[in-house]
């Protein structure tokens, strides 16, 4: 590791992409002890040098300004340009971090895992809900969940607006699922549709796992309300997170019959902010060369659940005759 020798043990990173996603891992990496800040680029250089000086680092003219000057760097892009700029990177020698959705398919996401292969870099995918406090609180107590019942929902703002709201918002709930349940998914049964946009605006997805687990997961960027909540059902107990909030509630039934008695446990939850934990745990995996818990087998997984989502989602519309985006997403 070149940042590594020295009297400095930081890590040299960068961040590529001065957007909203961006601009926020260049705030958390100035609060990282562990690291270095030592560029930012952005192909809009008046947004990148703007960004630049309000957080006093270096903008860079380039990518190419990278080589040698950073050991590792956040890719804050729209999605059209992850794989190509991921593999580039790593070709260049870095470890990356990509946004999610990690690509735009399934083959570009493979490209970045043959990248990171063939390079020996790190490829972790942004999925932060998996670092949010709730979600850290509840792996520990996991006994088989049998029923999980999400929402994900949001005003609408002009974000994101370049993908389906399955890859913008629900594929964070379909990659913590995977790792909860640890299961495949055997049957997808999904509907969506476009509301102020001609992609799709608000969708809901039912998912069966393999050894019985269903999930009903619904997801809008056009609510009135902000909702970030998943309740889980396991055997005697009942589990409710806020992503938000970022704590959990455990319900048990301490004594059953015909007048029960529950319990209620707040479930201890680490004050951290999720982009804090995720970059750090990114950091630190460039440090000792360990996988990332959401490395890129994970985003790729993530993925291609949201392909199968958003396949019945097509699928549904053509049966019921919403022409508008049926037959739209020929990326994927």
């Amino acid at each position: 590791m070149s940042g590594g020798s020295g009297e400095s043990k930081r890590i040299r990173v960068a961040v590529v992409g001065a957007g909203e996603f961006g601009r926020n891992h260049i705030r958390v990496y100035r609060e990282l002890e562990d690291a270095e800040l030592v560029g930012i680029f952005d192909q809009n250089s008046e947004r990148g040098a703007a960004v630049a000086a309000e957080f006093h680092a270096p903008v860079l003219k380039s990518l190419d300004e990278l080589r040698g000057c950073a050991d590792a760097v956040s890719v804050a892009v729209p999605t059209v340009a992850h794989a190509e700029i991921g593999c580039r990177l790593m070709e260049m020698g870095l470890d990356v971090l990509v946004e999610k959705p990690m690509a735009v398919n399934l083959v570009e996401a493979d490209a970045l895992l043959q990248a990171a292969k063939k390079c020996g870099r790190i490829l972790q995918v942004g999925h932060v809900e998996r670092f949010n406090p709730a979600v850290i609180a509840v792996e520990p107590i996991l006994n088989r969940p049998l029923f999980f019942e999400v929402h994900r929902l949001g005003v609408f703002t002009p974000r994101s607006l370049d993908v389906d709201v399955i890859y913008d918002l629900m594929i964070h709930d379909l990659d913590i699922l995977l790792a909860l349940v640890k299961e495949p998914v055997t049957e997808v049964k999904a509907v969506g549709i476009p509301v102020l946009t001609d992609k799709v605006d608000i969708a809901h997805a039912r998912l069966e796992f393999v050894g019985g687990a269903v999930a009903n997961i619904t997801a809008s960027r056009v609510s009135t309300e902000r909702v970030r909540k998943m309740r889980f059902f396991q055997q005697h107990e009942y589990i409710s997170l806020d992503y938000a909030r970022r704590d959990a509630l455990r319900i048990g039934v301490k004594k059953p019959g015909p007048q029960p008695e529950f319990g209620f446990e707040k479930l201890n939850a680490p004050a951290v902010e999720p982009l804090h934990a995720e970059l750090e745990a990114f950091v630190n995996a460039v440090r000792t060369r360990n996988e990332p818990r959401t490395n890129g087998a994970a985003g790729r997984a993530a993925l291609e659940l949201a392909v199968r989502v958003m396949a019945s989602i097509q699928e549904h519309a053509a049966r019921v005759q919403i022409g508008s985006f049926a037959t739209q997403d020929k990326t994927r």
